[in-house]
């Protein structure tokens, strides 16, 4: 039997499967639903189920009951896990091999990709989205939000945890509806809630779309201490998309 040593990390074990690291590319992208797994890996429901329980196992991907259909989930991939995990895995080959995380490449000026954010009353998850974009890219992105049924104003606390975190003013702003977008141009749309997911209208130029299900802050009483949650899941999600915004020119190594 092999050493500790010897033996390849848990991570390198667990992703040099095929079915898992098709699983954990797609997770990569988007939070998804079972049958749609199915789908994409091309595998039948109980194997693609099978993987998903080991990757669970593991804390790499976690699950949560869909607020659209609670027969269904949407499972997520925690990127800042795989991050530690492949750079615990190189470091287990050699300390130099150890991976940094790269900084956020600059974009080119010529380059402003666009990004529609949206959610059910564009109150909180989606406007919270919008501002922690806007705020990260330094105006390098065209960012908006809008909702399927939006509220009459934005919740106060959503305005407080971004007020009171990220110094980040939205007193002024007013929920949008999603009718408003109709027209624009989006290069990204991304929906943060798993009902208007199901009633994400068209849009032209055909965006690429993605999926964030992230529970309503405002659901079961959950207070401020709900949205300050919320708020950091969303600017953790906004740090990863930074990358797939603005990538690496071809053939440039990353730090």
């Amino acid at each position: 039997m092999a050493s500790d040593r010897t033996a390849p990390p848990p991570f390198v074990r667990l992703a040099a499967h095929a079915v898992r690291w098709r699983l954990l590319s797609e997770l990569a992208r988007s939070d998804l639903r079972v049958r749609e797994l199915v789908d994409l890996v091309g595998e039948p429901q109980n194997l693609v189920s099978y993987h998903l329980r080991l990757l669970r196992s593991s804390k790499l991907v976690t699950a949560r009951r869909s607020s659209f259909d609670g027969r269904d989930s949407y499972y997520h991939l925690d990127l800042d896990r795989c991050a530690d995990a492949l750079a615990d895995a190189g470091a287990a080959l050699h300390p130099a091999l150890r991976l940094l995380r790269a900084e956020p490449e600059e974009a080119p000026a010529s380059e402003t990709p666009s990004v529609l954010f949206m959610c059910t009353g564009n109150s909180a998850r989606s406007p919270i989205a919008e501002a922690l974009l806007r705020h990260r890219a330094g105006g390098r992105v065209e960012v908006a939000s809008a909702g399927s049924h939006p509220r009459p104003r934005l919740h106060p606390h959503a305005v407080r945890v971004l007020r009171q975190h990220y110094g980040i003013d939205l007193t002024d702003q007013r929920p949008r509806h999603l009718g408003t977008m109709t027209g624009r141009r989006f290069d990204y749309v991304i929906s943060l809630c798993d009902k208007v997911r199901e009633a994400c209208p068209e849009f032209d130029d055909h965006p690429r779309r993605l999926h964030w299900s992230i529970p309503d802050p405002d659901a079961d009483g959950g207070g401020y201490p709900a949205f300050d949650r919320t708020a950091t899941d969303i600017d953790t999600r906004v740090r990863h998309l930074h990358p797939i915004l603005f990538p690496a020119p071809h053939g440039k190594a990353q730090p």
